[in-house]
């Protein structure tokens, strides 16, 4: 028996069924569409605390910060994903009149699981890591007290820092603002992986 050939969508087609759907979010990947699961609880809390953190900081100054739901479209490799954040300070850059794609992100947070760790590690930074605007990856355990905060330097290499003491503070450069990991965990029940 031959293999079945994978149905492949365009982006725009993802977009359009995406747009319309009432149940669950999926990720586009060059032709590919992947279902997302929900969050657990520690995973909403560091959601909420670091938007709040930022948009506390952000007030009277020309930034943003979205939260679960603004989706981020890499250009160069064909793939609209949705951040558990995404943050910047310039001029908003939308995929359309919609303004639910944002183009141009400075600042990406994601929250780790267990069945996403690898995959936000790996492949999906490697896909980050074509948005020219974005200076700052920021990956979040959800299981202790653990940050990782990759940035690009103006030769466009990326460096790592890595946190995991609750006196630690963070300062991300590309939207001005700091983190204090002691609020970012604030309420975080820490649930073994």
């Amino acid at each position: 028996m031959l293999p079945q050939p994978k149905p492949h969508l365009t982006f725009e087609d993802w977009l359009e069924a995406e747009r319309a759907s009432l149940e669950g979010r999926s990720e586009y990947i060059d032709g590919e569409v992947f279902a997302m699961t929900g969050a657990s609880a520690a995973h909403n809390a560091i959601v909420r605390n670091i938007s709040g953190l930022l948009w506390m900081q952000m007030k009277g100054r020309p930034c943003q910060v979205y939260a679960n739901d603004m989706k981020v479209r890499v250009r160069t490799s064909n793939t609209g994903a949705y951040p558990d954040l995404v943050a910047f300070c310039a001029e908003h850059e939308f995929q359309d009149n919609r303004r639910d794609i944002l183009l141009n992100p400075s600042l990406i947070v994601e929250i780790l699981s267990g069945s996403t760790e690898a995959y936000d590690r790996g492949d999906k930074f490697a896909l980050y890591r074509q948005i020219p605007s974005l200076r700052e990856y920021l990956l979040v355990s959800q299981h202790q007290v653990a940050v990782d905060l990759f940035t690009r330097s103006e030769d466009g290499r990326w460096t790592l820092t890595d946190f995991s003491d609750l006196n630690d503070s963070i300062h991300l450069a590309s939207v001005d603002c700091t983190l204090d990991l002691a609020e970012v965990y604030d309420k975080v029940e820490f649930v073994p992986a």
